[in-house]
């Protein structure tokens, strides 16, 4: 086990926070050298494809362990999860699920360090793929969009009926942290115990990330199209019949885009009711009682801190805020495993 991380509650930690949120404090315990402070660095460098090669070698013993899961979440949706179980697992041991984010995979580089983190720890890993992310995209016909909460609900409500008597714990990255949160807020009714939950820089308002990816600086917006626009290629020839995005794809923008899909293939009225749709701002999470944990960096270029204080503040709910870290960085060396990994590993070991 790994030695405890230090006290977070440490004086002065909650006068800082409680800025941005009635339950946050500033955890000065992630101190990157200097040249991956901006959050640029922090954001970008973790994604660029030369880390793979030393990260699918550190990950080896988790992946090693690994078999693939096709999950019946109910009302015919399927979806795809690859579960890790240690050797010497306990018998009680936690099942946790890792999520991913938008465009993202159970095989992002990211999800794939929490993972061996958590395996490291005893944990029996489960990393879940959202609709049409990875290579799912022939499983179910109609398209993912971020509203679909029934079929990861269904999803937890399979795995946990298949570890019966075990904690299930919760993470997600970006998107995923917002779909876990929203999940944890719906447990009780969903017929699902989650024991902890943990958000990594979780979207909160969507309209406000929309225009931070519109309006910031174009490599995100460039990255987020391309990848997207290869995911509905790959769905379109999944399903040649159902399927035609030549004008969708002409559009160009995120905010185009995501209006024409809107308008074509999910059933809201406006990009707006869309959008709030799955928000976490508000009241969405009033009603949380499952302890979570939302982690957040001060200079995410891509969720911005501001928006927390229109978080609702159940007692449940615990907000860790860094200086640094980026959207879903928090890197100290590139190489090796995050802040944010240990800082989860400790977290659901305790």
């Amino acid at each position: 086990m790994r030695a405890p991380l230090p006290d977070l509650n440490r004086e002065g930690a909650a006068a800082a926070g409680v800025a941005y949120h009635p339950h946050a404090i500033i955890d000065d315990s992630f101190r990157p050298p200097r040249w991956l402070c901006n959050g640029h660095a922090q954001s970008i460098l973790p994604s660029l494809p030369w880390r793979r090669p030393a990260v699918e070698r550190r990950v080896r013993p988790m992946v090693g362990a690994s078999t693939e899961l096709l999950i019946d979440c109910g009302e015919g949706t399927t979806l795809q999860a690859f579960r890790s179980r240690p050797s010497r697992a306990a018998p009680g041991a936690p099942l946790t699920v890792v999520l991913h984010g938008w465009e993202g995979s159970a095989r992002s580089l990211y999800v794939l360090s929490l993972a061996q983190a958590l395996f490291d720890e005893g944990h029996e890993v489960v990393r879940l793929n959202l609709r049409d992310h990875g290579e799912t995209h022939h499983l179910n016909r109609e398209l993912f969009h971020s509203c679909r909460l029934p079929e990861v609900l269904g999803a937890l409500r399979a795995l946990q009926a298949g570890a019966p008597g075990r904690p299930l714990q919760l993470v997600g990255f970006s998107l995923g942290g917002n779909f876990m949160l929203r999940a944890a807020a719906s447990a009780g009714e969903a017929g699902i115990a989650v024991a902890q939950a943990v958000a990594i820089s979780p979207v909160l308002d969507p309209k406000r990330t929309l225009d931070a990816l519109e309006g910031g600086a174009r490599i995100y917006s460039r990255y987020f199209v391309l990848k997207w626009s290869r995911s509905l290629a790959r769905k379109q020839a999944a399903w040649p019949a159902d399927y035609d995005f030549a004008q969708l794809l002409r559009q160009g923008g995120l905010r185009r885009m995501t209006a024409e899909l809107v308008d074509a293939h999910t059933g809201f009225p406006s990009l707006d009711e869309y959008l709030d749709g799955y928000a976490i701002t508000g009241a969405r999470l009033a009603r949380l009682e499952v302890p979570s944990m939302l982690i957040a960096a001060l200079d995410d270029p891509i969720i911005s801190p501001l928006d927390l204080p229109r978080v609702a503040a159940p007692t449940a709910l615990r907000v860790v805020l860094t200086r640094h870290g980026g959207h879903c960085g928090f890197f100290e060396r590139l190489t090796a495993p995050s802040w944010a990994d240990r800082r989860v590993a400790a977290l659901l070991a305790a």
